[in-house]
């Protein structure tokens, strides 16, 4: 090995194994962004994580339990993605619902937050109730449209899926100007953005008493110029890492997801590089976790 070694080293070529503890999976869709009416683009967003991503380094302050944790990451590669959103969110709820049935923790890489309500599918395909951490600054809780999924309603069809394995909606991140109070009202948690340092970020992922899986959905970082919906007056960078280390460390947490990377509306690829490092805080999180059990799994 290299004494310069970076994530591709070990991600590039990956594949599933016995003794896995995390997966990457890739969504890229955005159908669900165009239904939603915001800028299509992310698509593309998880080839611009993955080329992000395997540059960075192992965490050079504490390297060891990193490595020992890429050793046991494979990148699966993306779902096939065809423009029927339905359809696609059941293909990735499949994939999503084999890893976490086999005791592997799914961070999946979007594509739009369509992505999220796939993700949740995992859940019902392996039967598994579990809360929904939403780091974003919308509640996406809106209505279908004539029918049709989009980005802006994954958590109401939670929710309302008849299933009932949804055992309840936090959302972290909201910005009171681009929320309806009555969309605010629908989750049975709601912590506002200029509410939230890292310490708070860190004690709502802390009070988490049974399984859960996060969300990041990157348009609620303040000034993220590559997002479908960008805005100003977001989190912190230093917050939003400081929640998705949490999530990484936290036993309750079963699965993550980045989403809304749009590359085409990215400057200097400076989006592309929060989206790695936000899956990067997520494996130093998970790097931490599995250290303290001796390696073992969740």
């Amino acid at each position: 090995m290299t004494d310069d070694p970076r994530l591709g080293d070990w991600l590039r070529g990956s594949a599933l194994a016995s003794d896995t503890l995390v997966a990457l999976l890739g969504f890229p869709s955005d159908e669900g962004v165009r239904r939603n009416g915001g800028r299509p683009g992310a698509a593309g967003g998880p080839a611009a994580t993955r080329e992000a991503l395997v540059k960075m380094t192992p965490d050079a302050r504490h390297p060891d339990p990193f490595i020992s944790l890429l050793e046991r990451t494979a990148d699966l590669g993306d779902v096939e993605v065809t423009g029927d959103v339905e359809a696609d969110q059941a293909r990735l709820g499949e994939r999503a619902g084999e890893l976490l049935a086999a005791g592997v923790v799914p961070i999946i890489l979007g594509g739009g937050h369509e992505t999220a309500f796939g993700h949740f599918l995992g859940y019902v395909a392996a039967g598994q109730p579990v809360r929904a951490l939403n780091w974003d600054a919308h509640a996406d809780v809106r209505p279908l449209r004539d029918g049709a999924a989009h980005s802006g309603s994954p958590f109401r069809q939670m929710l309302d899926h008849p299933s009932g394995l949804c055992a309840g909606y936090t959302v972290a991140g909201l910005l009171p100007w681009r929320v309806a109070a009555a969309h605010a009202a629908v989750p049975d948690r709601v912590v506002w953005a200029p509410d939230l340092d890292a310490a708070r970020a860190e004690a709502e992922v802390a009070a988490l008493d049974g399984p859960a899986f996060a969300t990041f959905d990157l348009d609620a970082v303040d000034a993220a110029p590559g997002v479908s919906a960008p805005g100003v007056g977001g989190l912190a960078v230093a917050v939003w890492l400081a929640a998705a280390e949490a999530c990484g460390r936290s036993p309750h947490v079963r699965s993550v997801d980045v989403v809304e990377l749009n590359p085409l509306r990215d400057r200097d690829g400076r989006t592309a590089v929060l989206a790695a490092l936000t899956v990067w805080h997520v494996l130093r999180g998970l790097a931490a976790r599995f250290s303290a059990h001796g390696g073992g799994g969740p």
